[in-house]
């Protein structure tokens, strides 16, 4: 499967979104800033994620854009498919019969990986990388004077 950037950002700024919007709506500017992400690439995005009701726009001061849906309601794989990101390891672009009248000899094998990797993408809620991202453990190497010929560091 080749994923491209198109598919990474569009997630990485719905999880951003998602982390964000508490407080209201959250403008593409902030998620740009957070996430180094150029903000007209962002407005493609988020025109696609809109029209697929994914998010909603709030117009005016205080604007921005907030999850059209539940968090625990939205798949990495909705948010994909939103942005029209094929998720297509064929190679065949879509086509039962890549090699004229006939399959490519491994067409079953790629198709087949093609079913799993979005079913997996599926079941990955935008609710479960938020709770990833606010459980994930800190952990800070702290230098710790090294026993006699020892090399080690402690993390606390």
């Amino acid at each position: 499967m080749r994923l491209t950037t198109k598919g990474r950002f569009a997630v990485t700024a719905m999880l951003d979104l998602a982390m964000h919007s508490a407080h209201g709506p959250v403008t593409l500017a902030g998620i740009s800033e957070r996430q180094k992400i150029s903000l007209s690439y962002l407005e493609q995005l988020f025109g696609k994620l809109r029209r697929r009701e994914i998010v909603e726009s709030v117009r005016g001061p205080g604007g921005g854009y907030n999850l059209a849906r539940a968090a625990a309601e939205v798949s990495v794989a909705d948010i994909i498919v939103a942005v029209e990101e094929p998720l297509d390891s064929t190679q065949c672009g879509g086509r039962e019969n890549c090699m004229g009248d006939k399959r490519c000899m491994t067409h079953e094998l790629w198709e087949s990986l093609n079913k799993t990797v979005y079913s997996y993408l599926s079941s990955v809620k935008l609710s479960h990388l938020v709770e990833n991202q606010t459980t994930r453990p800190v952990s800070v190497t702290k230098p710790c004077k090294p026993a006699l010929g020892s090399r080690t560091a402690t993390l606390v």
